[in-house]
């Protein structure tokens, strides 16, 4: 299928490794011309090395916090225009909510909430002007089924979906959608650290905490960011223009919910 988006702009967030690298690799796949931005430079330049080696696209490395001001802006003077933006922030560490400090909790709104919203509200206009634009903000299954050690993860990335469920019932009438994308179990750095946490606290290995973890799946396994990342490109395509404001739940089956 033809996602009818080859030659369109994305800035996709977090993209050197782990899901937002799925990201932009899928949309690379669909011919779109990428900016990836994450903290260090080197992995970087290795990650659009090797999507634009495999995809022809044309892949721009942008390294710089996106959590600050400066950042952002440097992002954003790197794309041409951002007809796609996937938002993606490195979640807050896990812990007892007990020790989390007021500064904690800022930092975790400022990267997992307002980061988002800043970078939205910085593209969306133009988007609006083009009569396309699309949004994908990476969360967290947590959204819907809360992890008791990830505290200040449920409560900044469940604002964002109370943000987005506004808004993107306002832009879509011009062509613009917003979604989110919640992944559950996925291998990535992100899990070796809440595993190596659960690990702790409950005495056991990491292999028996990763094993047990992965018992909680249905479909047996871990997910993977190119499946992760092909499910992005279908919210970016021209297709999915009748969808928005969603809350798109990959994980294996996990969340044992009907709605």
């Amino acid at each position: 299928m033809d996602f009818g988006i080859a030659g369109k702009w994305a800035l996709v967030c977090g993209a050197s490794k782990g899901l937002g690298y799925g990201c932009a690799r899928a949309l690379a796949g669909e011919g779109v011309n990428v900016v990836i931005n994450a903290r260090s430079a080197q992995p970087l330049r290795e990650a659009a090395a090797r999507i634009g080696g495999e995809t022809g696209a044309t892949v721009v490395a942008v390294a710089c916090d996106i959590t600050t001001e400066a950042g952002r802006a440097e992002a954003l003077a790197a794309c041409p225009q951002v007809d796609i933006l996937v938002n993606n922030a490195g979640g807050p560490p896990p812990g007892d909510f007990r020790k989390f400090t007021r500064d904690d909790w800022i930092r975790a709104i400022d990267a997992n909430m307002l980061t988002p919203i800043e970078l939205i509200k910085a593209t969306v206009d133009p988007m609006i002007a083009r009569k396309f634009g699309r949004v994908v903000n990476i969360t967290s299954s947590a959204v819907k089924a809360p992890i008791d050690i990830l505290g200040l993860s449920n409560g900044a990335r469940s604002g964002l979906t109370g943000f987005v469920a506004g808004l993107s019932r306002k832009t879509v009438a011009h062509n613009v959608t917003i979604n989110n994308l919640l992944p559950g179990v996925f291998g990535t750095d992100r899990l070796q650290k809440t595993v190596e946490m659960q690990a702790q606290s409950a005495g056991i290995s990491f292999d028996e905490a990763l094993a047990r973890r992965v018992a909680t799946v249905p479909a047996g396994r871990l997910g993977n960011p190119e499946e992760f990342g092909q499910a992005c490109a279908y919210l970016c395509s021209a297709q999915a223009s009748y969808v928005t404001g969603q809350n798109f739940l990959i994980d294996g089956g996990a969340y044992p919910g009907t709605y």
